[in-house]
């Protein structure tokens, strides 16, 4: 199974994926370049960008992807 395969199933199970989900979910570093080859693709998606504290309290933010359509993404 491709990381993207995996990205998509991820979603289709879960709703949405982050950056830090797909690191210690999928074993993918790159989540970014799997959305944009997704995206090349035809699958679109929705971006959200969420704020919080990290673990020594310092803000910062992520980006939380969701397909824009409720399509399964079982074919590639």
């Amino acid at each position: 199974m491709t990381q993207r395969e995996r990205v998509l199933q991820y979603i289709n199970e879960f709703g949405s994926i982050t950056r830090n989900d797909a690191a210690i979910q999928l074993g993918c570093h790159e989540l970014a370049s799997r959305i944009g080859e997704l995206e090349s693709m035809g699958y679109e998606f929705t971006k959200t960008l969420e704020k919080g504290k990290n673990r020594y309290g310092d803000p910062t933010h992520w980006t939380r992807y969701r397909l824009k359509d409720e399509r399964e993404c079982g074919s590639l």
